[in-house]
């Protein structure tokens, strides 16, 4: 699973004038034999940058000892992750290998920083959500998150009446309010437990799962703290025990809210930049952005790329030039210059939305909520 200390922990590594390696390839857990000959393939153009005459010794041996690092570590065996991403630079004792819950595209950037743009993008993908399958009488809990449901705890069960005659001798409206009566104690229940779960800061989101003519009930006794991190409402038998159709179906859930957030964001963003507020779009003013440290939150188009350069000494950002505009030192050339971005808004404290919904920030790849005005750019 993809931690968040992994992600912080590979966003440090520089090679401080060596190159950082950054391998990412796609793993079939059906055809595992072919992930050696992927991986492969790319080294393949790391051994004829080795023939370059103009790489200097020392950026030679880390590059040859990160090929050789990389083909032992491809030799392990591994259980069922969608992509493998490996970061090396030998000449600094570094090596990193991080299993994917989800495909990438093979890539293989060397630059002095590691490439980090397809770990966050699949790390903010996913939300801890907490799926709940209720009726009136029983409710069971699962921790779904990078494509793992896991059951949480035991089910809650509460006493229950199902049949208009469950008591002979007793009217029918009768037994149908003593029902009505059990089936709210047992939906307080659920949403009391859900309510400290939620103050604990267990989960992002909620996906309940149910008969259709139940669950609208049980939402109804939600307190507003927890309702509001519904994403959506699944049909299934509460007692069904396929794991797996549990997942899909709370999966389906998770996307749709996903999808619809990054949407919502877009829609956001754009609409208060048009109106002059505190917000970007279009890659040069959110590198700017990203440089002055103005940016509270990125929105970056899924697995678009631009080349471009960076300030190692201030931080600057930009597409195209020679020299820093504030130092007056030459820039180093990066090969994503976004990848470069997106680190710079973490270490910041920023939040980073990678859009793979359709939206209009395809047009701009990049658009951002800022914490304050930017500041006057720097003459070239």
């Amino acid at each position: 699973m993809l931690e968040v200390e992994t992600v912080d922990r590979i966003l440090r590594v520089h090679g401080d004038g060596l190159p950082v390696l950054s391998l990412y390839a796609r793993f079939d857990p059906d055809d595992r034999r072919a992930f050696p000959s992927r991986v492969d393939e790319q080294l393949h153009e790391v051994r004829l940058l080795l023939k370059d005459p103009a790489l200097n010794r020392d950026a030679r041996l880390s590059l040859r000892g990160d090929v050789a690092r990389i083909e032992e570590a491809v030799t392990e065996e591994r259980l069922h992750p969608q992509a493998v991403a490996f970061f090396s630079c030998s000449g600094r004792d570094l090596f990193e290998d991080v299993e994917l819950p989800r495909p990438v595209h093979d890539r293989l950037v060397t630059d002095e920083t590691a490439w980090v743009r397809p770990l966050v993008a699949v790390l903010d993908e996913y939300h801890r959500c907490r799926v709940v399958l209720v009726d009136r009488g029983l409710a069971r809990f699962f921790d779904l998150y990078q494509d793992e449901l896991v059951e949480r705890g035991g089910p809650l069960r509460d006493r229950a009446l199902r049949k208009p005659d469950y008591a002979a001798g007793m009217r029918e409206h009768t037994t149908q309010n003593k029902a009505e009566l059990l089936a709210k104690r047992h939906y307080r229940a659920v949403a009391e437990r859900l309510d400290e779960e939620a103050r604990r800061h267990e989960f992002d989101i909620v996906a309940v799962g149910g008969h259709e003519h139940e669950i609208p009930e049980f939402l109804d006794h939600l307190p507003a703290a927890v309702r509001e991190r519904v994403a959506g409402t699944f049909s299934v038998h509460p007692r069904e025990d396929d794991l797996g159709t549990i997942r899909g179906r709370a999966e389906e859930v998770v996307q749709r809210y996903e999808r619809a957030e990054e949407q919502r964001l877009v829609a956001e963003t754009l609409e208060r930049c048009a109106a002059g507020g505190l917000a970007v779009a279009g890659l040069p003013d959110c590198l700017w952005a990203g440089a002055t440290a103005a940016v509270g939150q990125l929105l970056v188009q899924d697995e678009v790329v631009q080349p471009g350069l960076v300030c190692d000494t201030d931080g600057y950002l930009a597409v195209e030039g020679e020299r820093c505009p504030v130092c007056g030192r030459e820039l180093r050339r990066t090969p994503d210059v976004i990848d470069e971005l997106v680190q710079a808004v973490i270490d910041e404290g920023g939040g980073v939305e990678h859009v793979e919904a359709d939206t209009p920030l395809r047009e701009h790849v990049t658009a951002a909520s800022l914490r304050f005005p930017l500041p006057a750019r720097p003459a070239s």
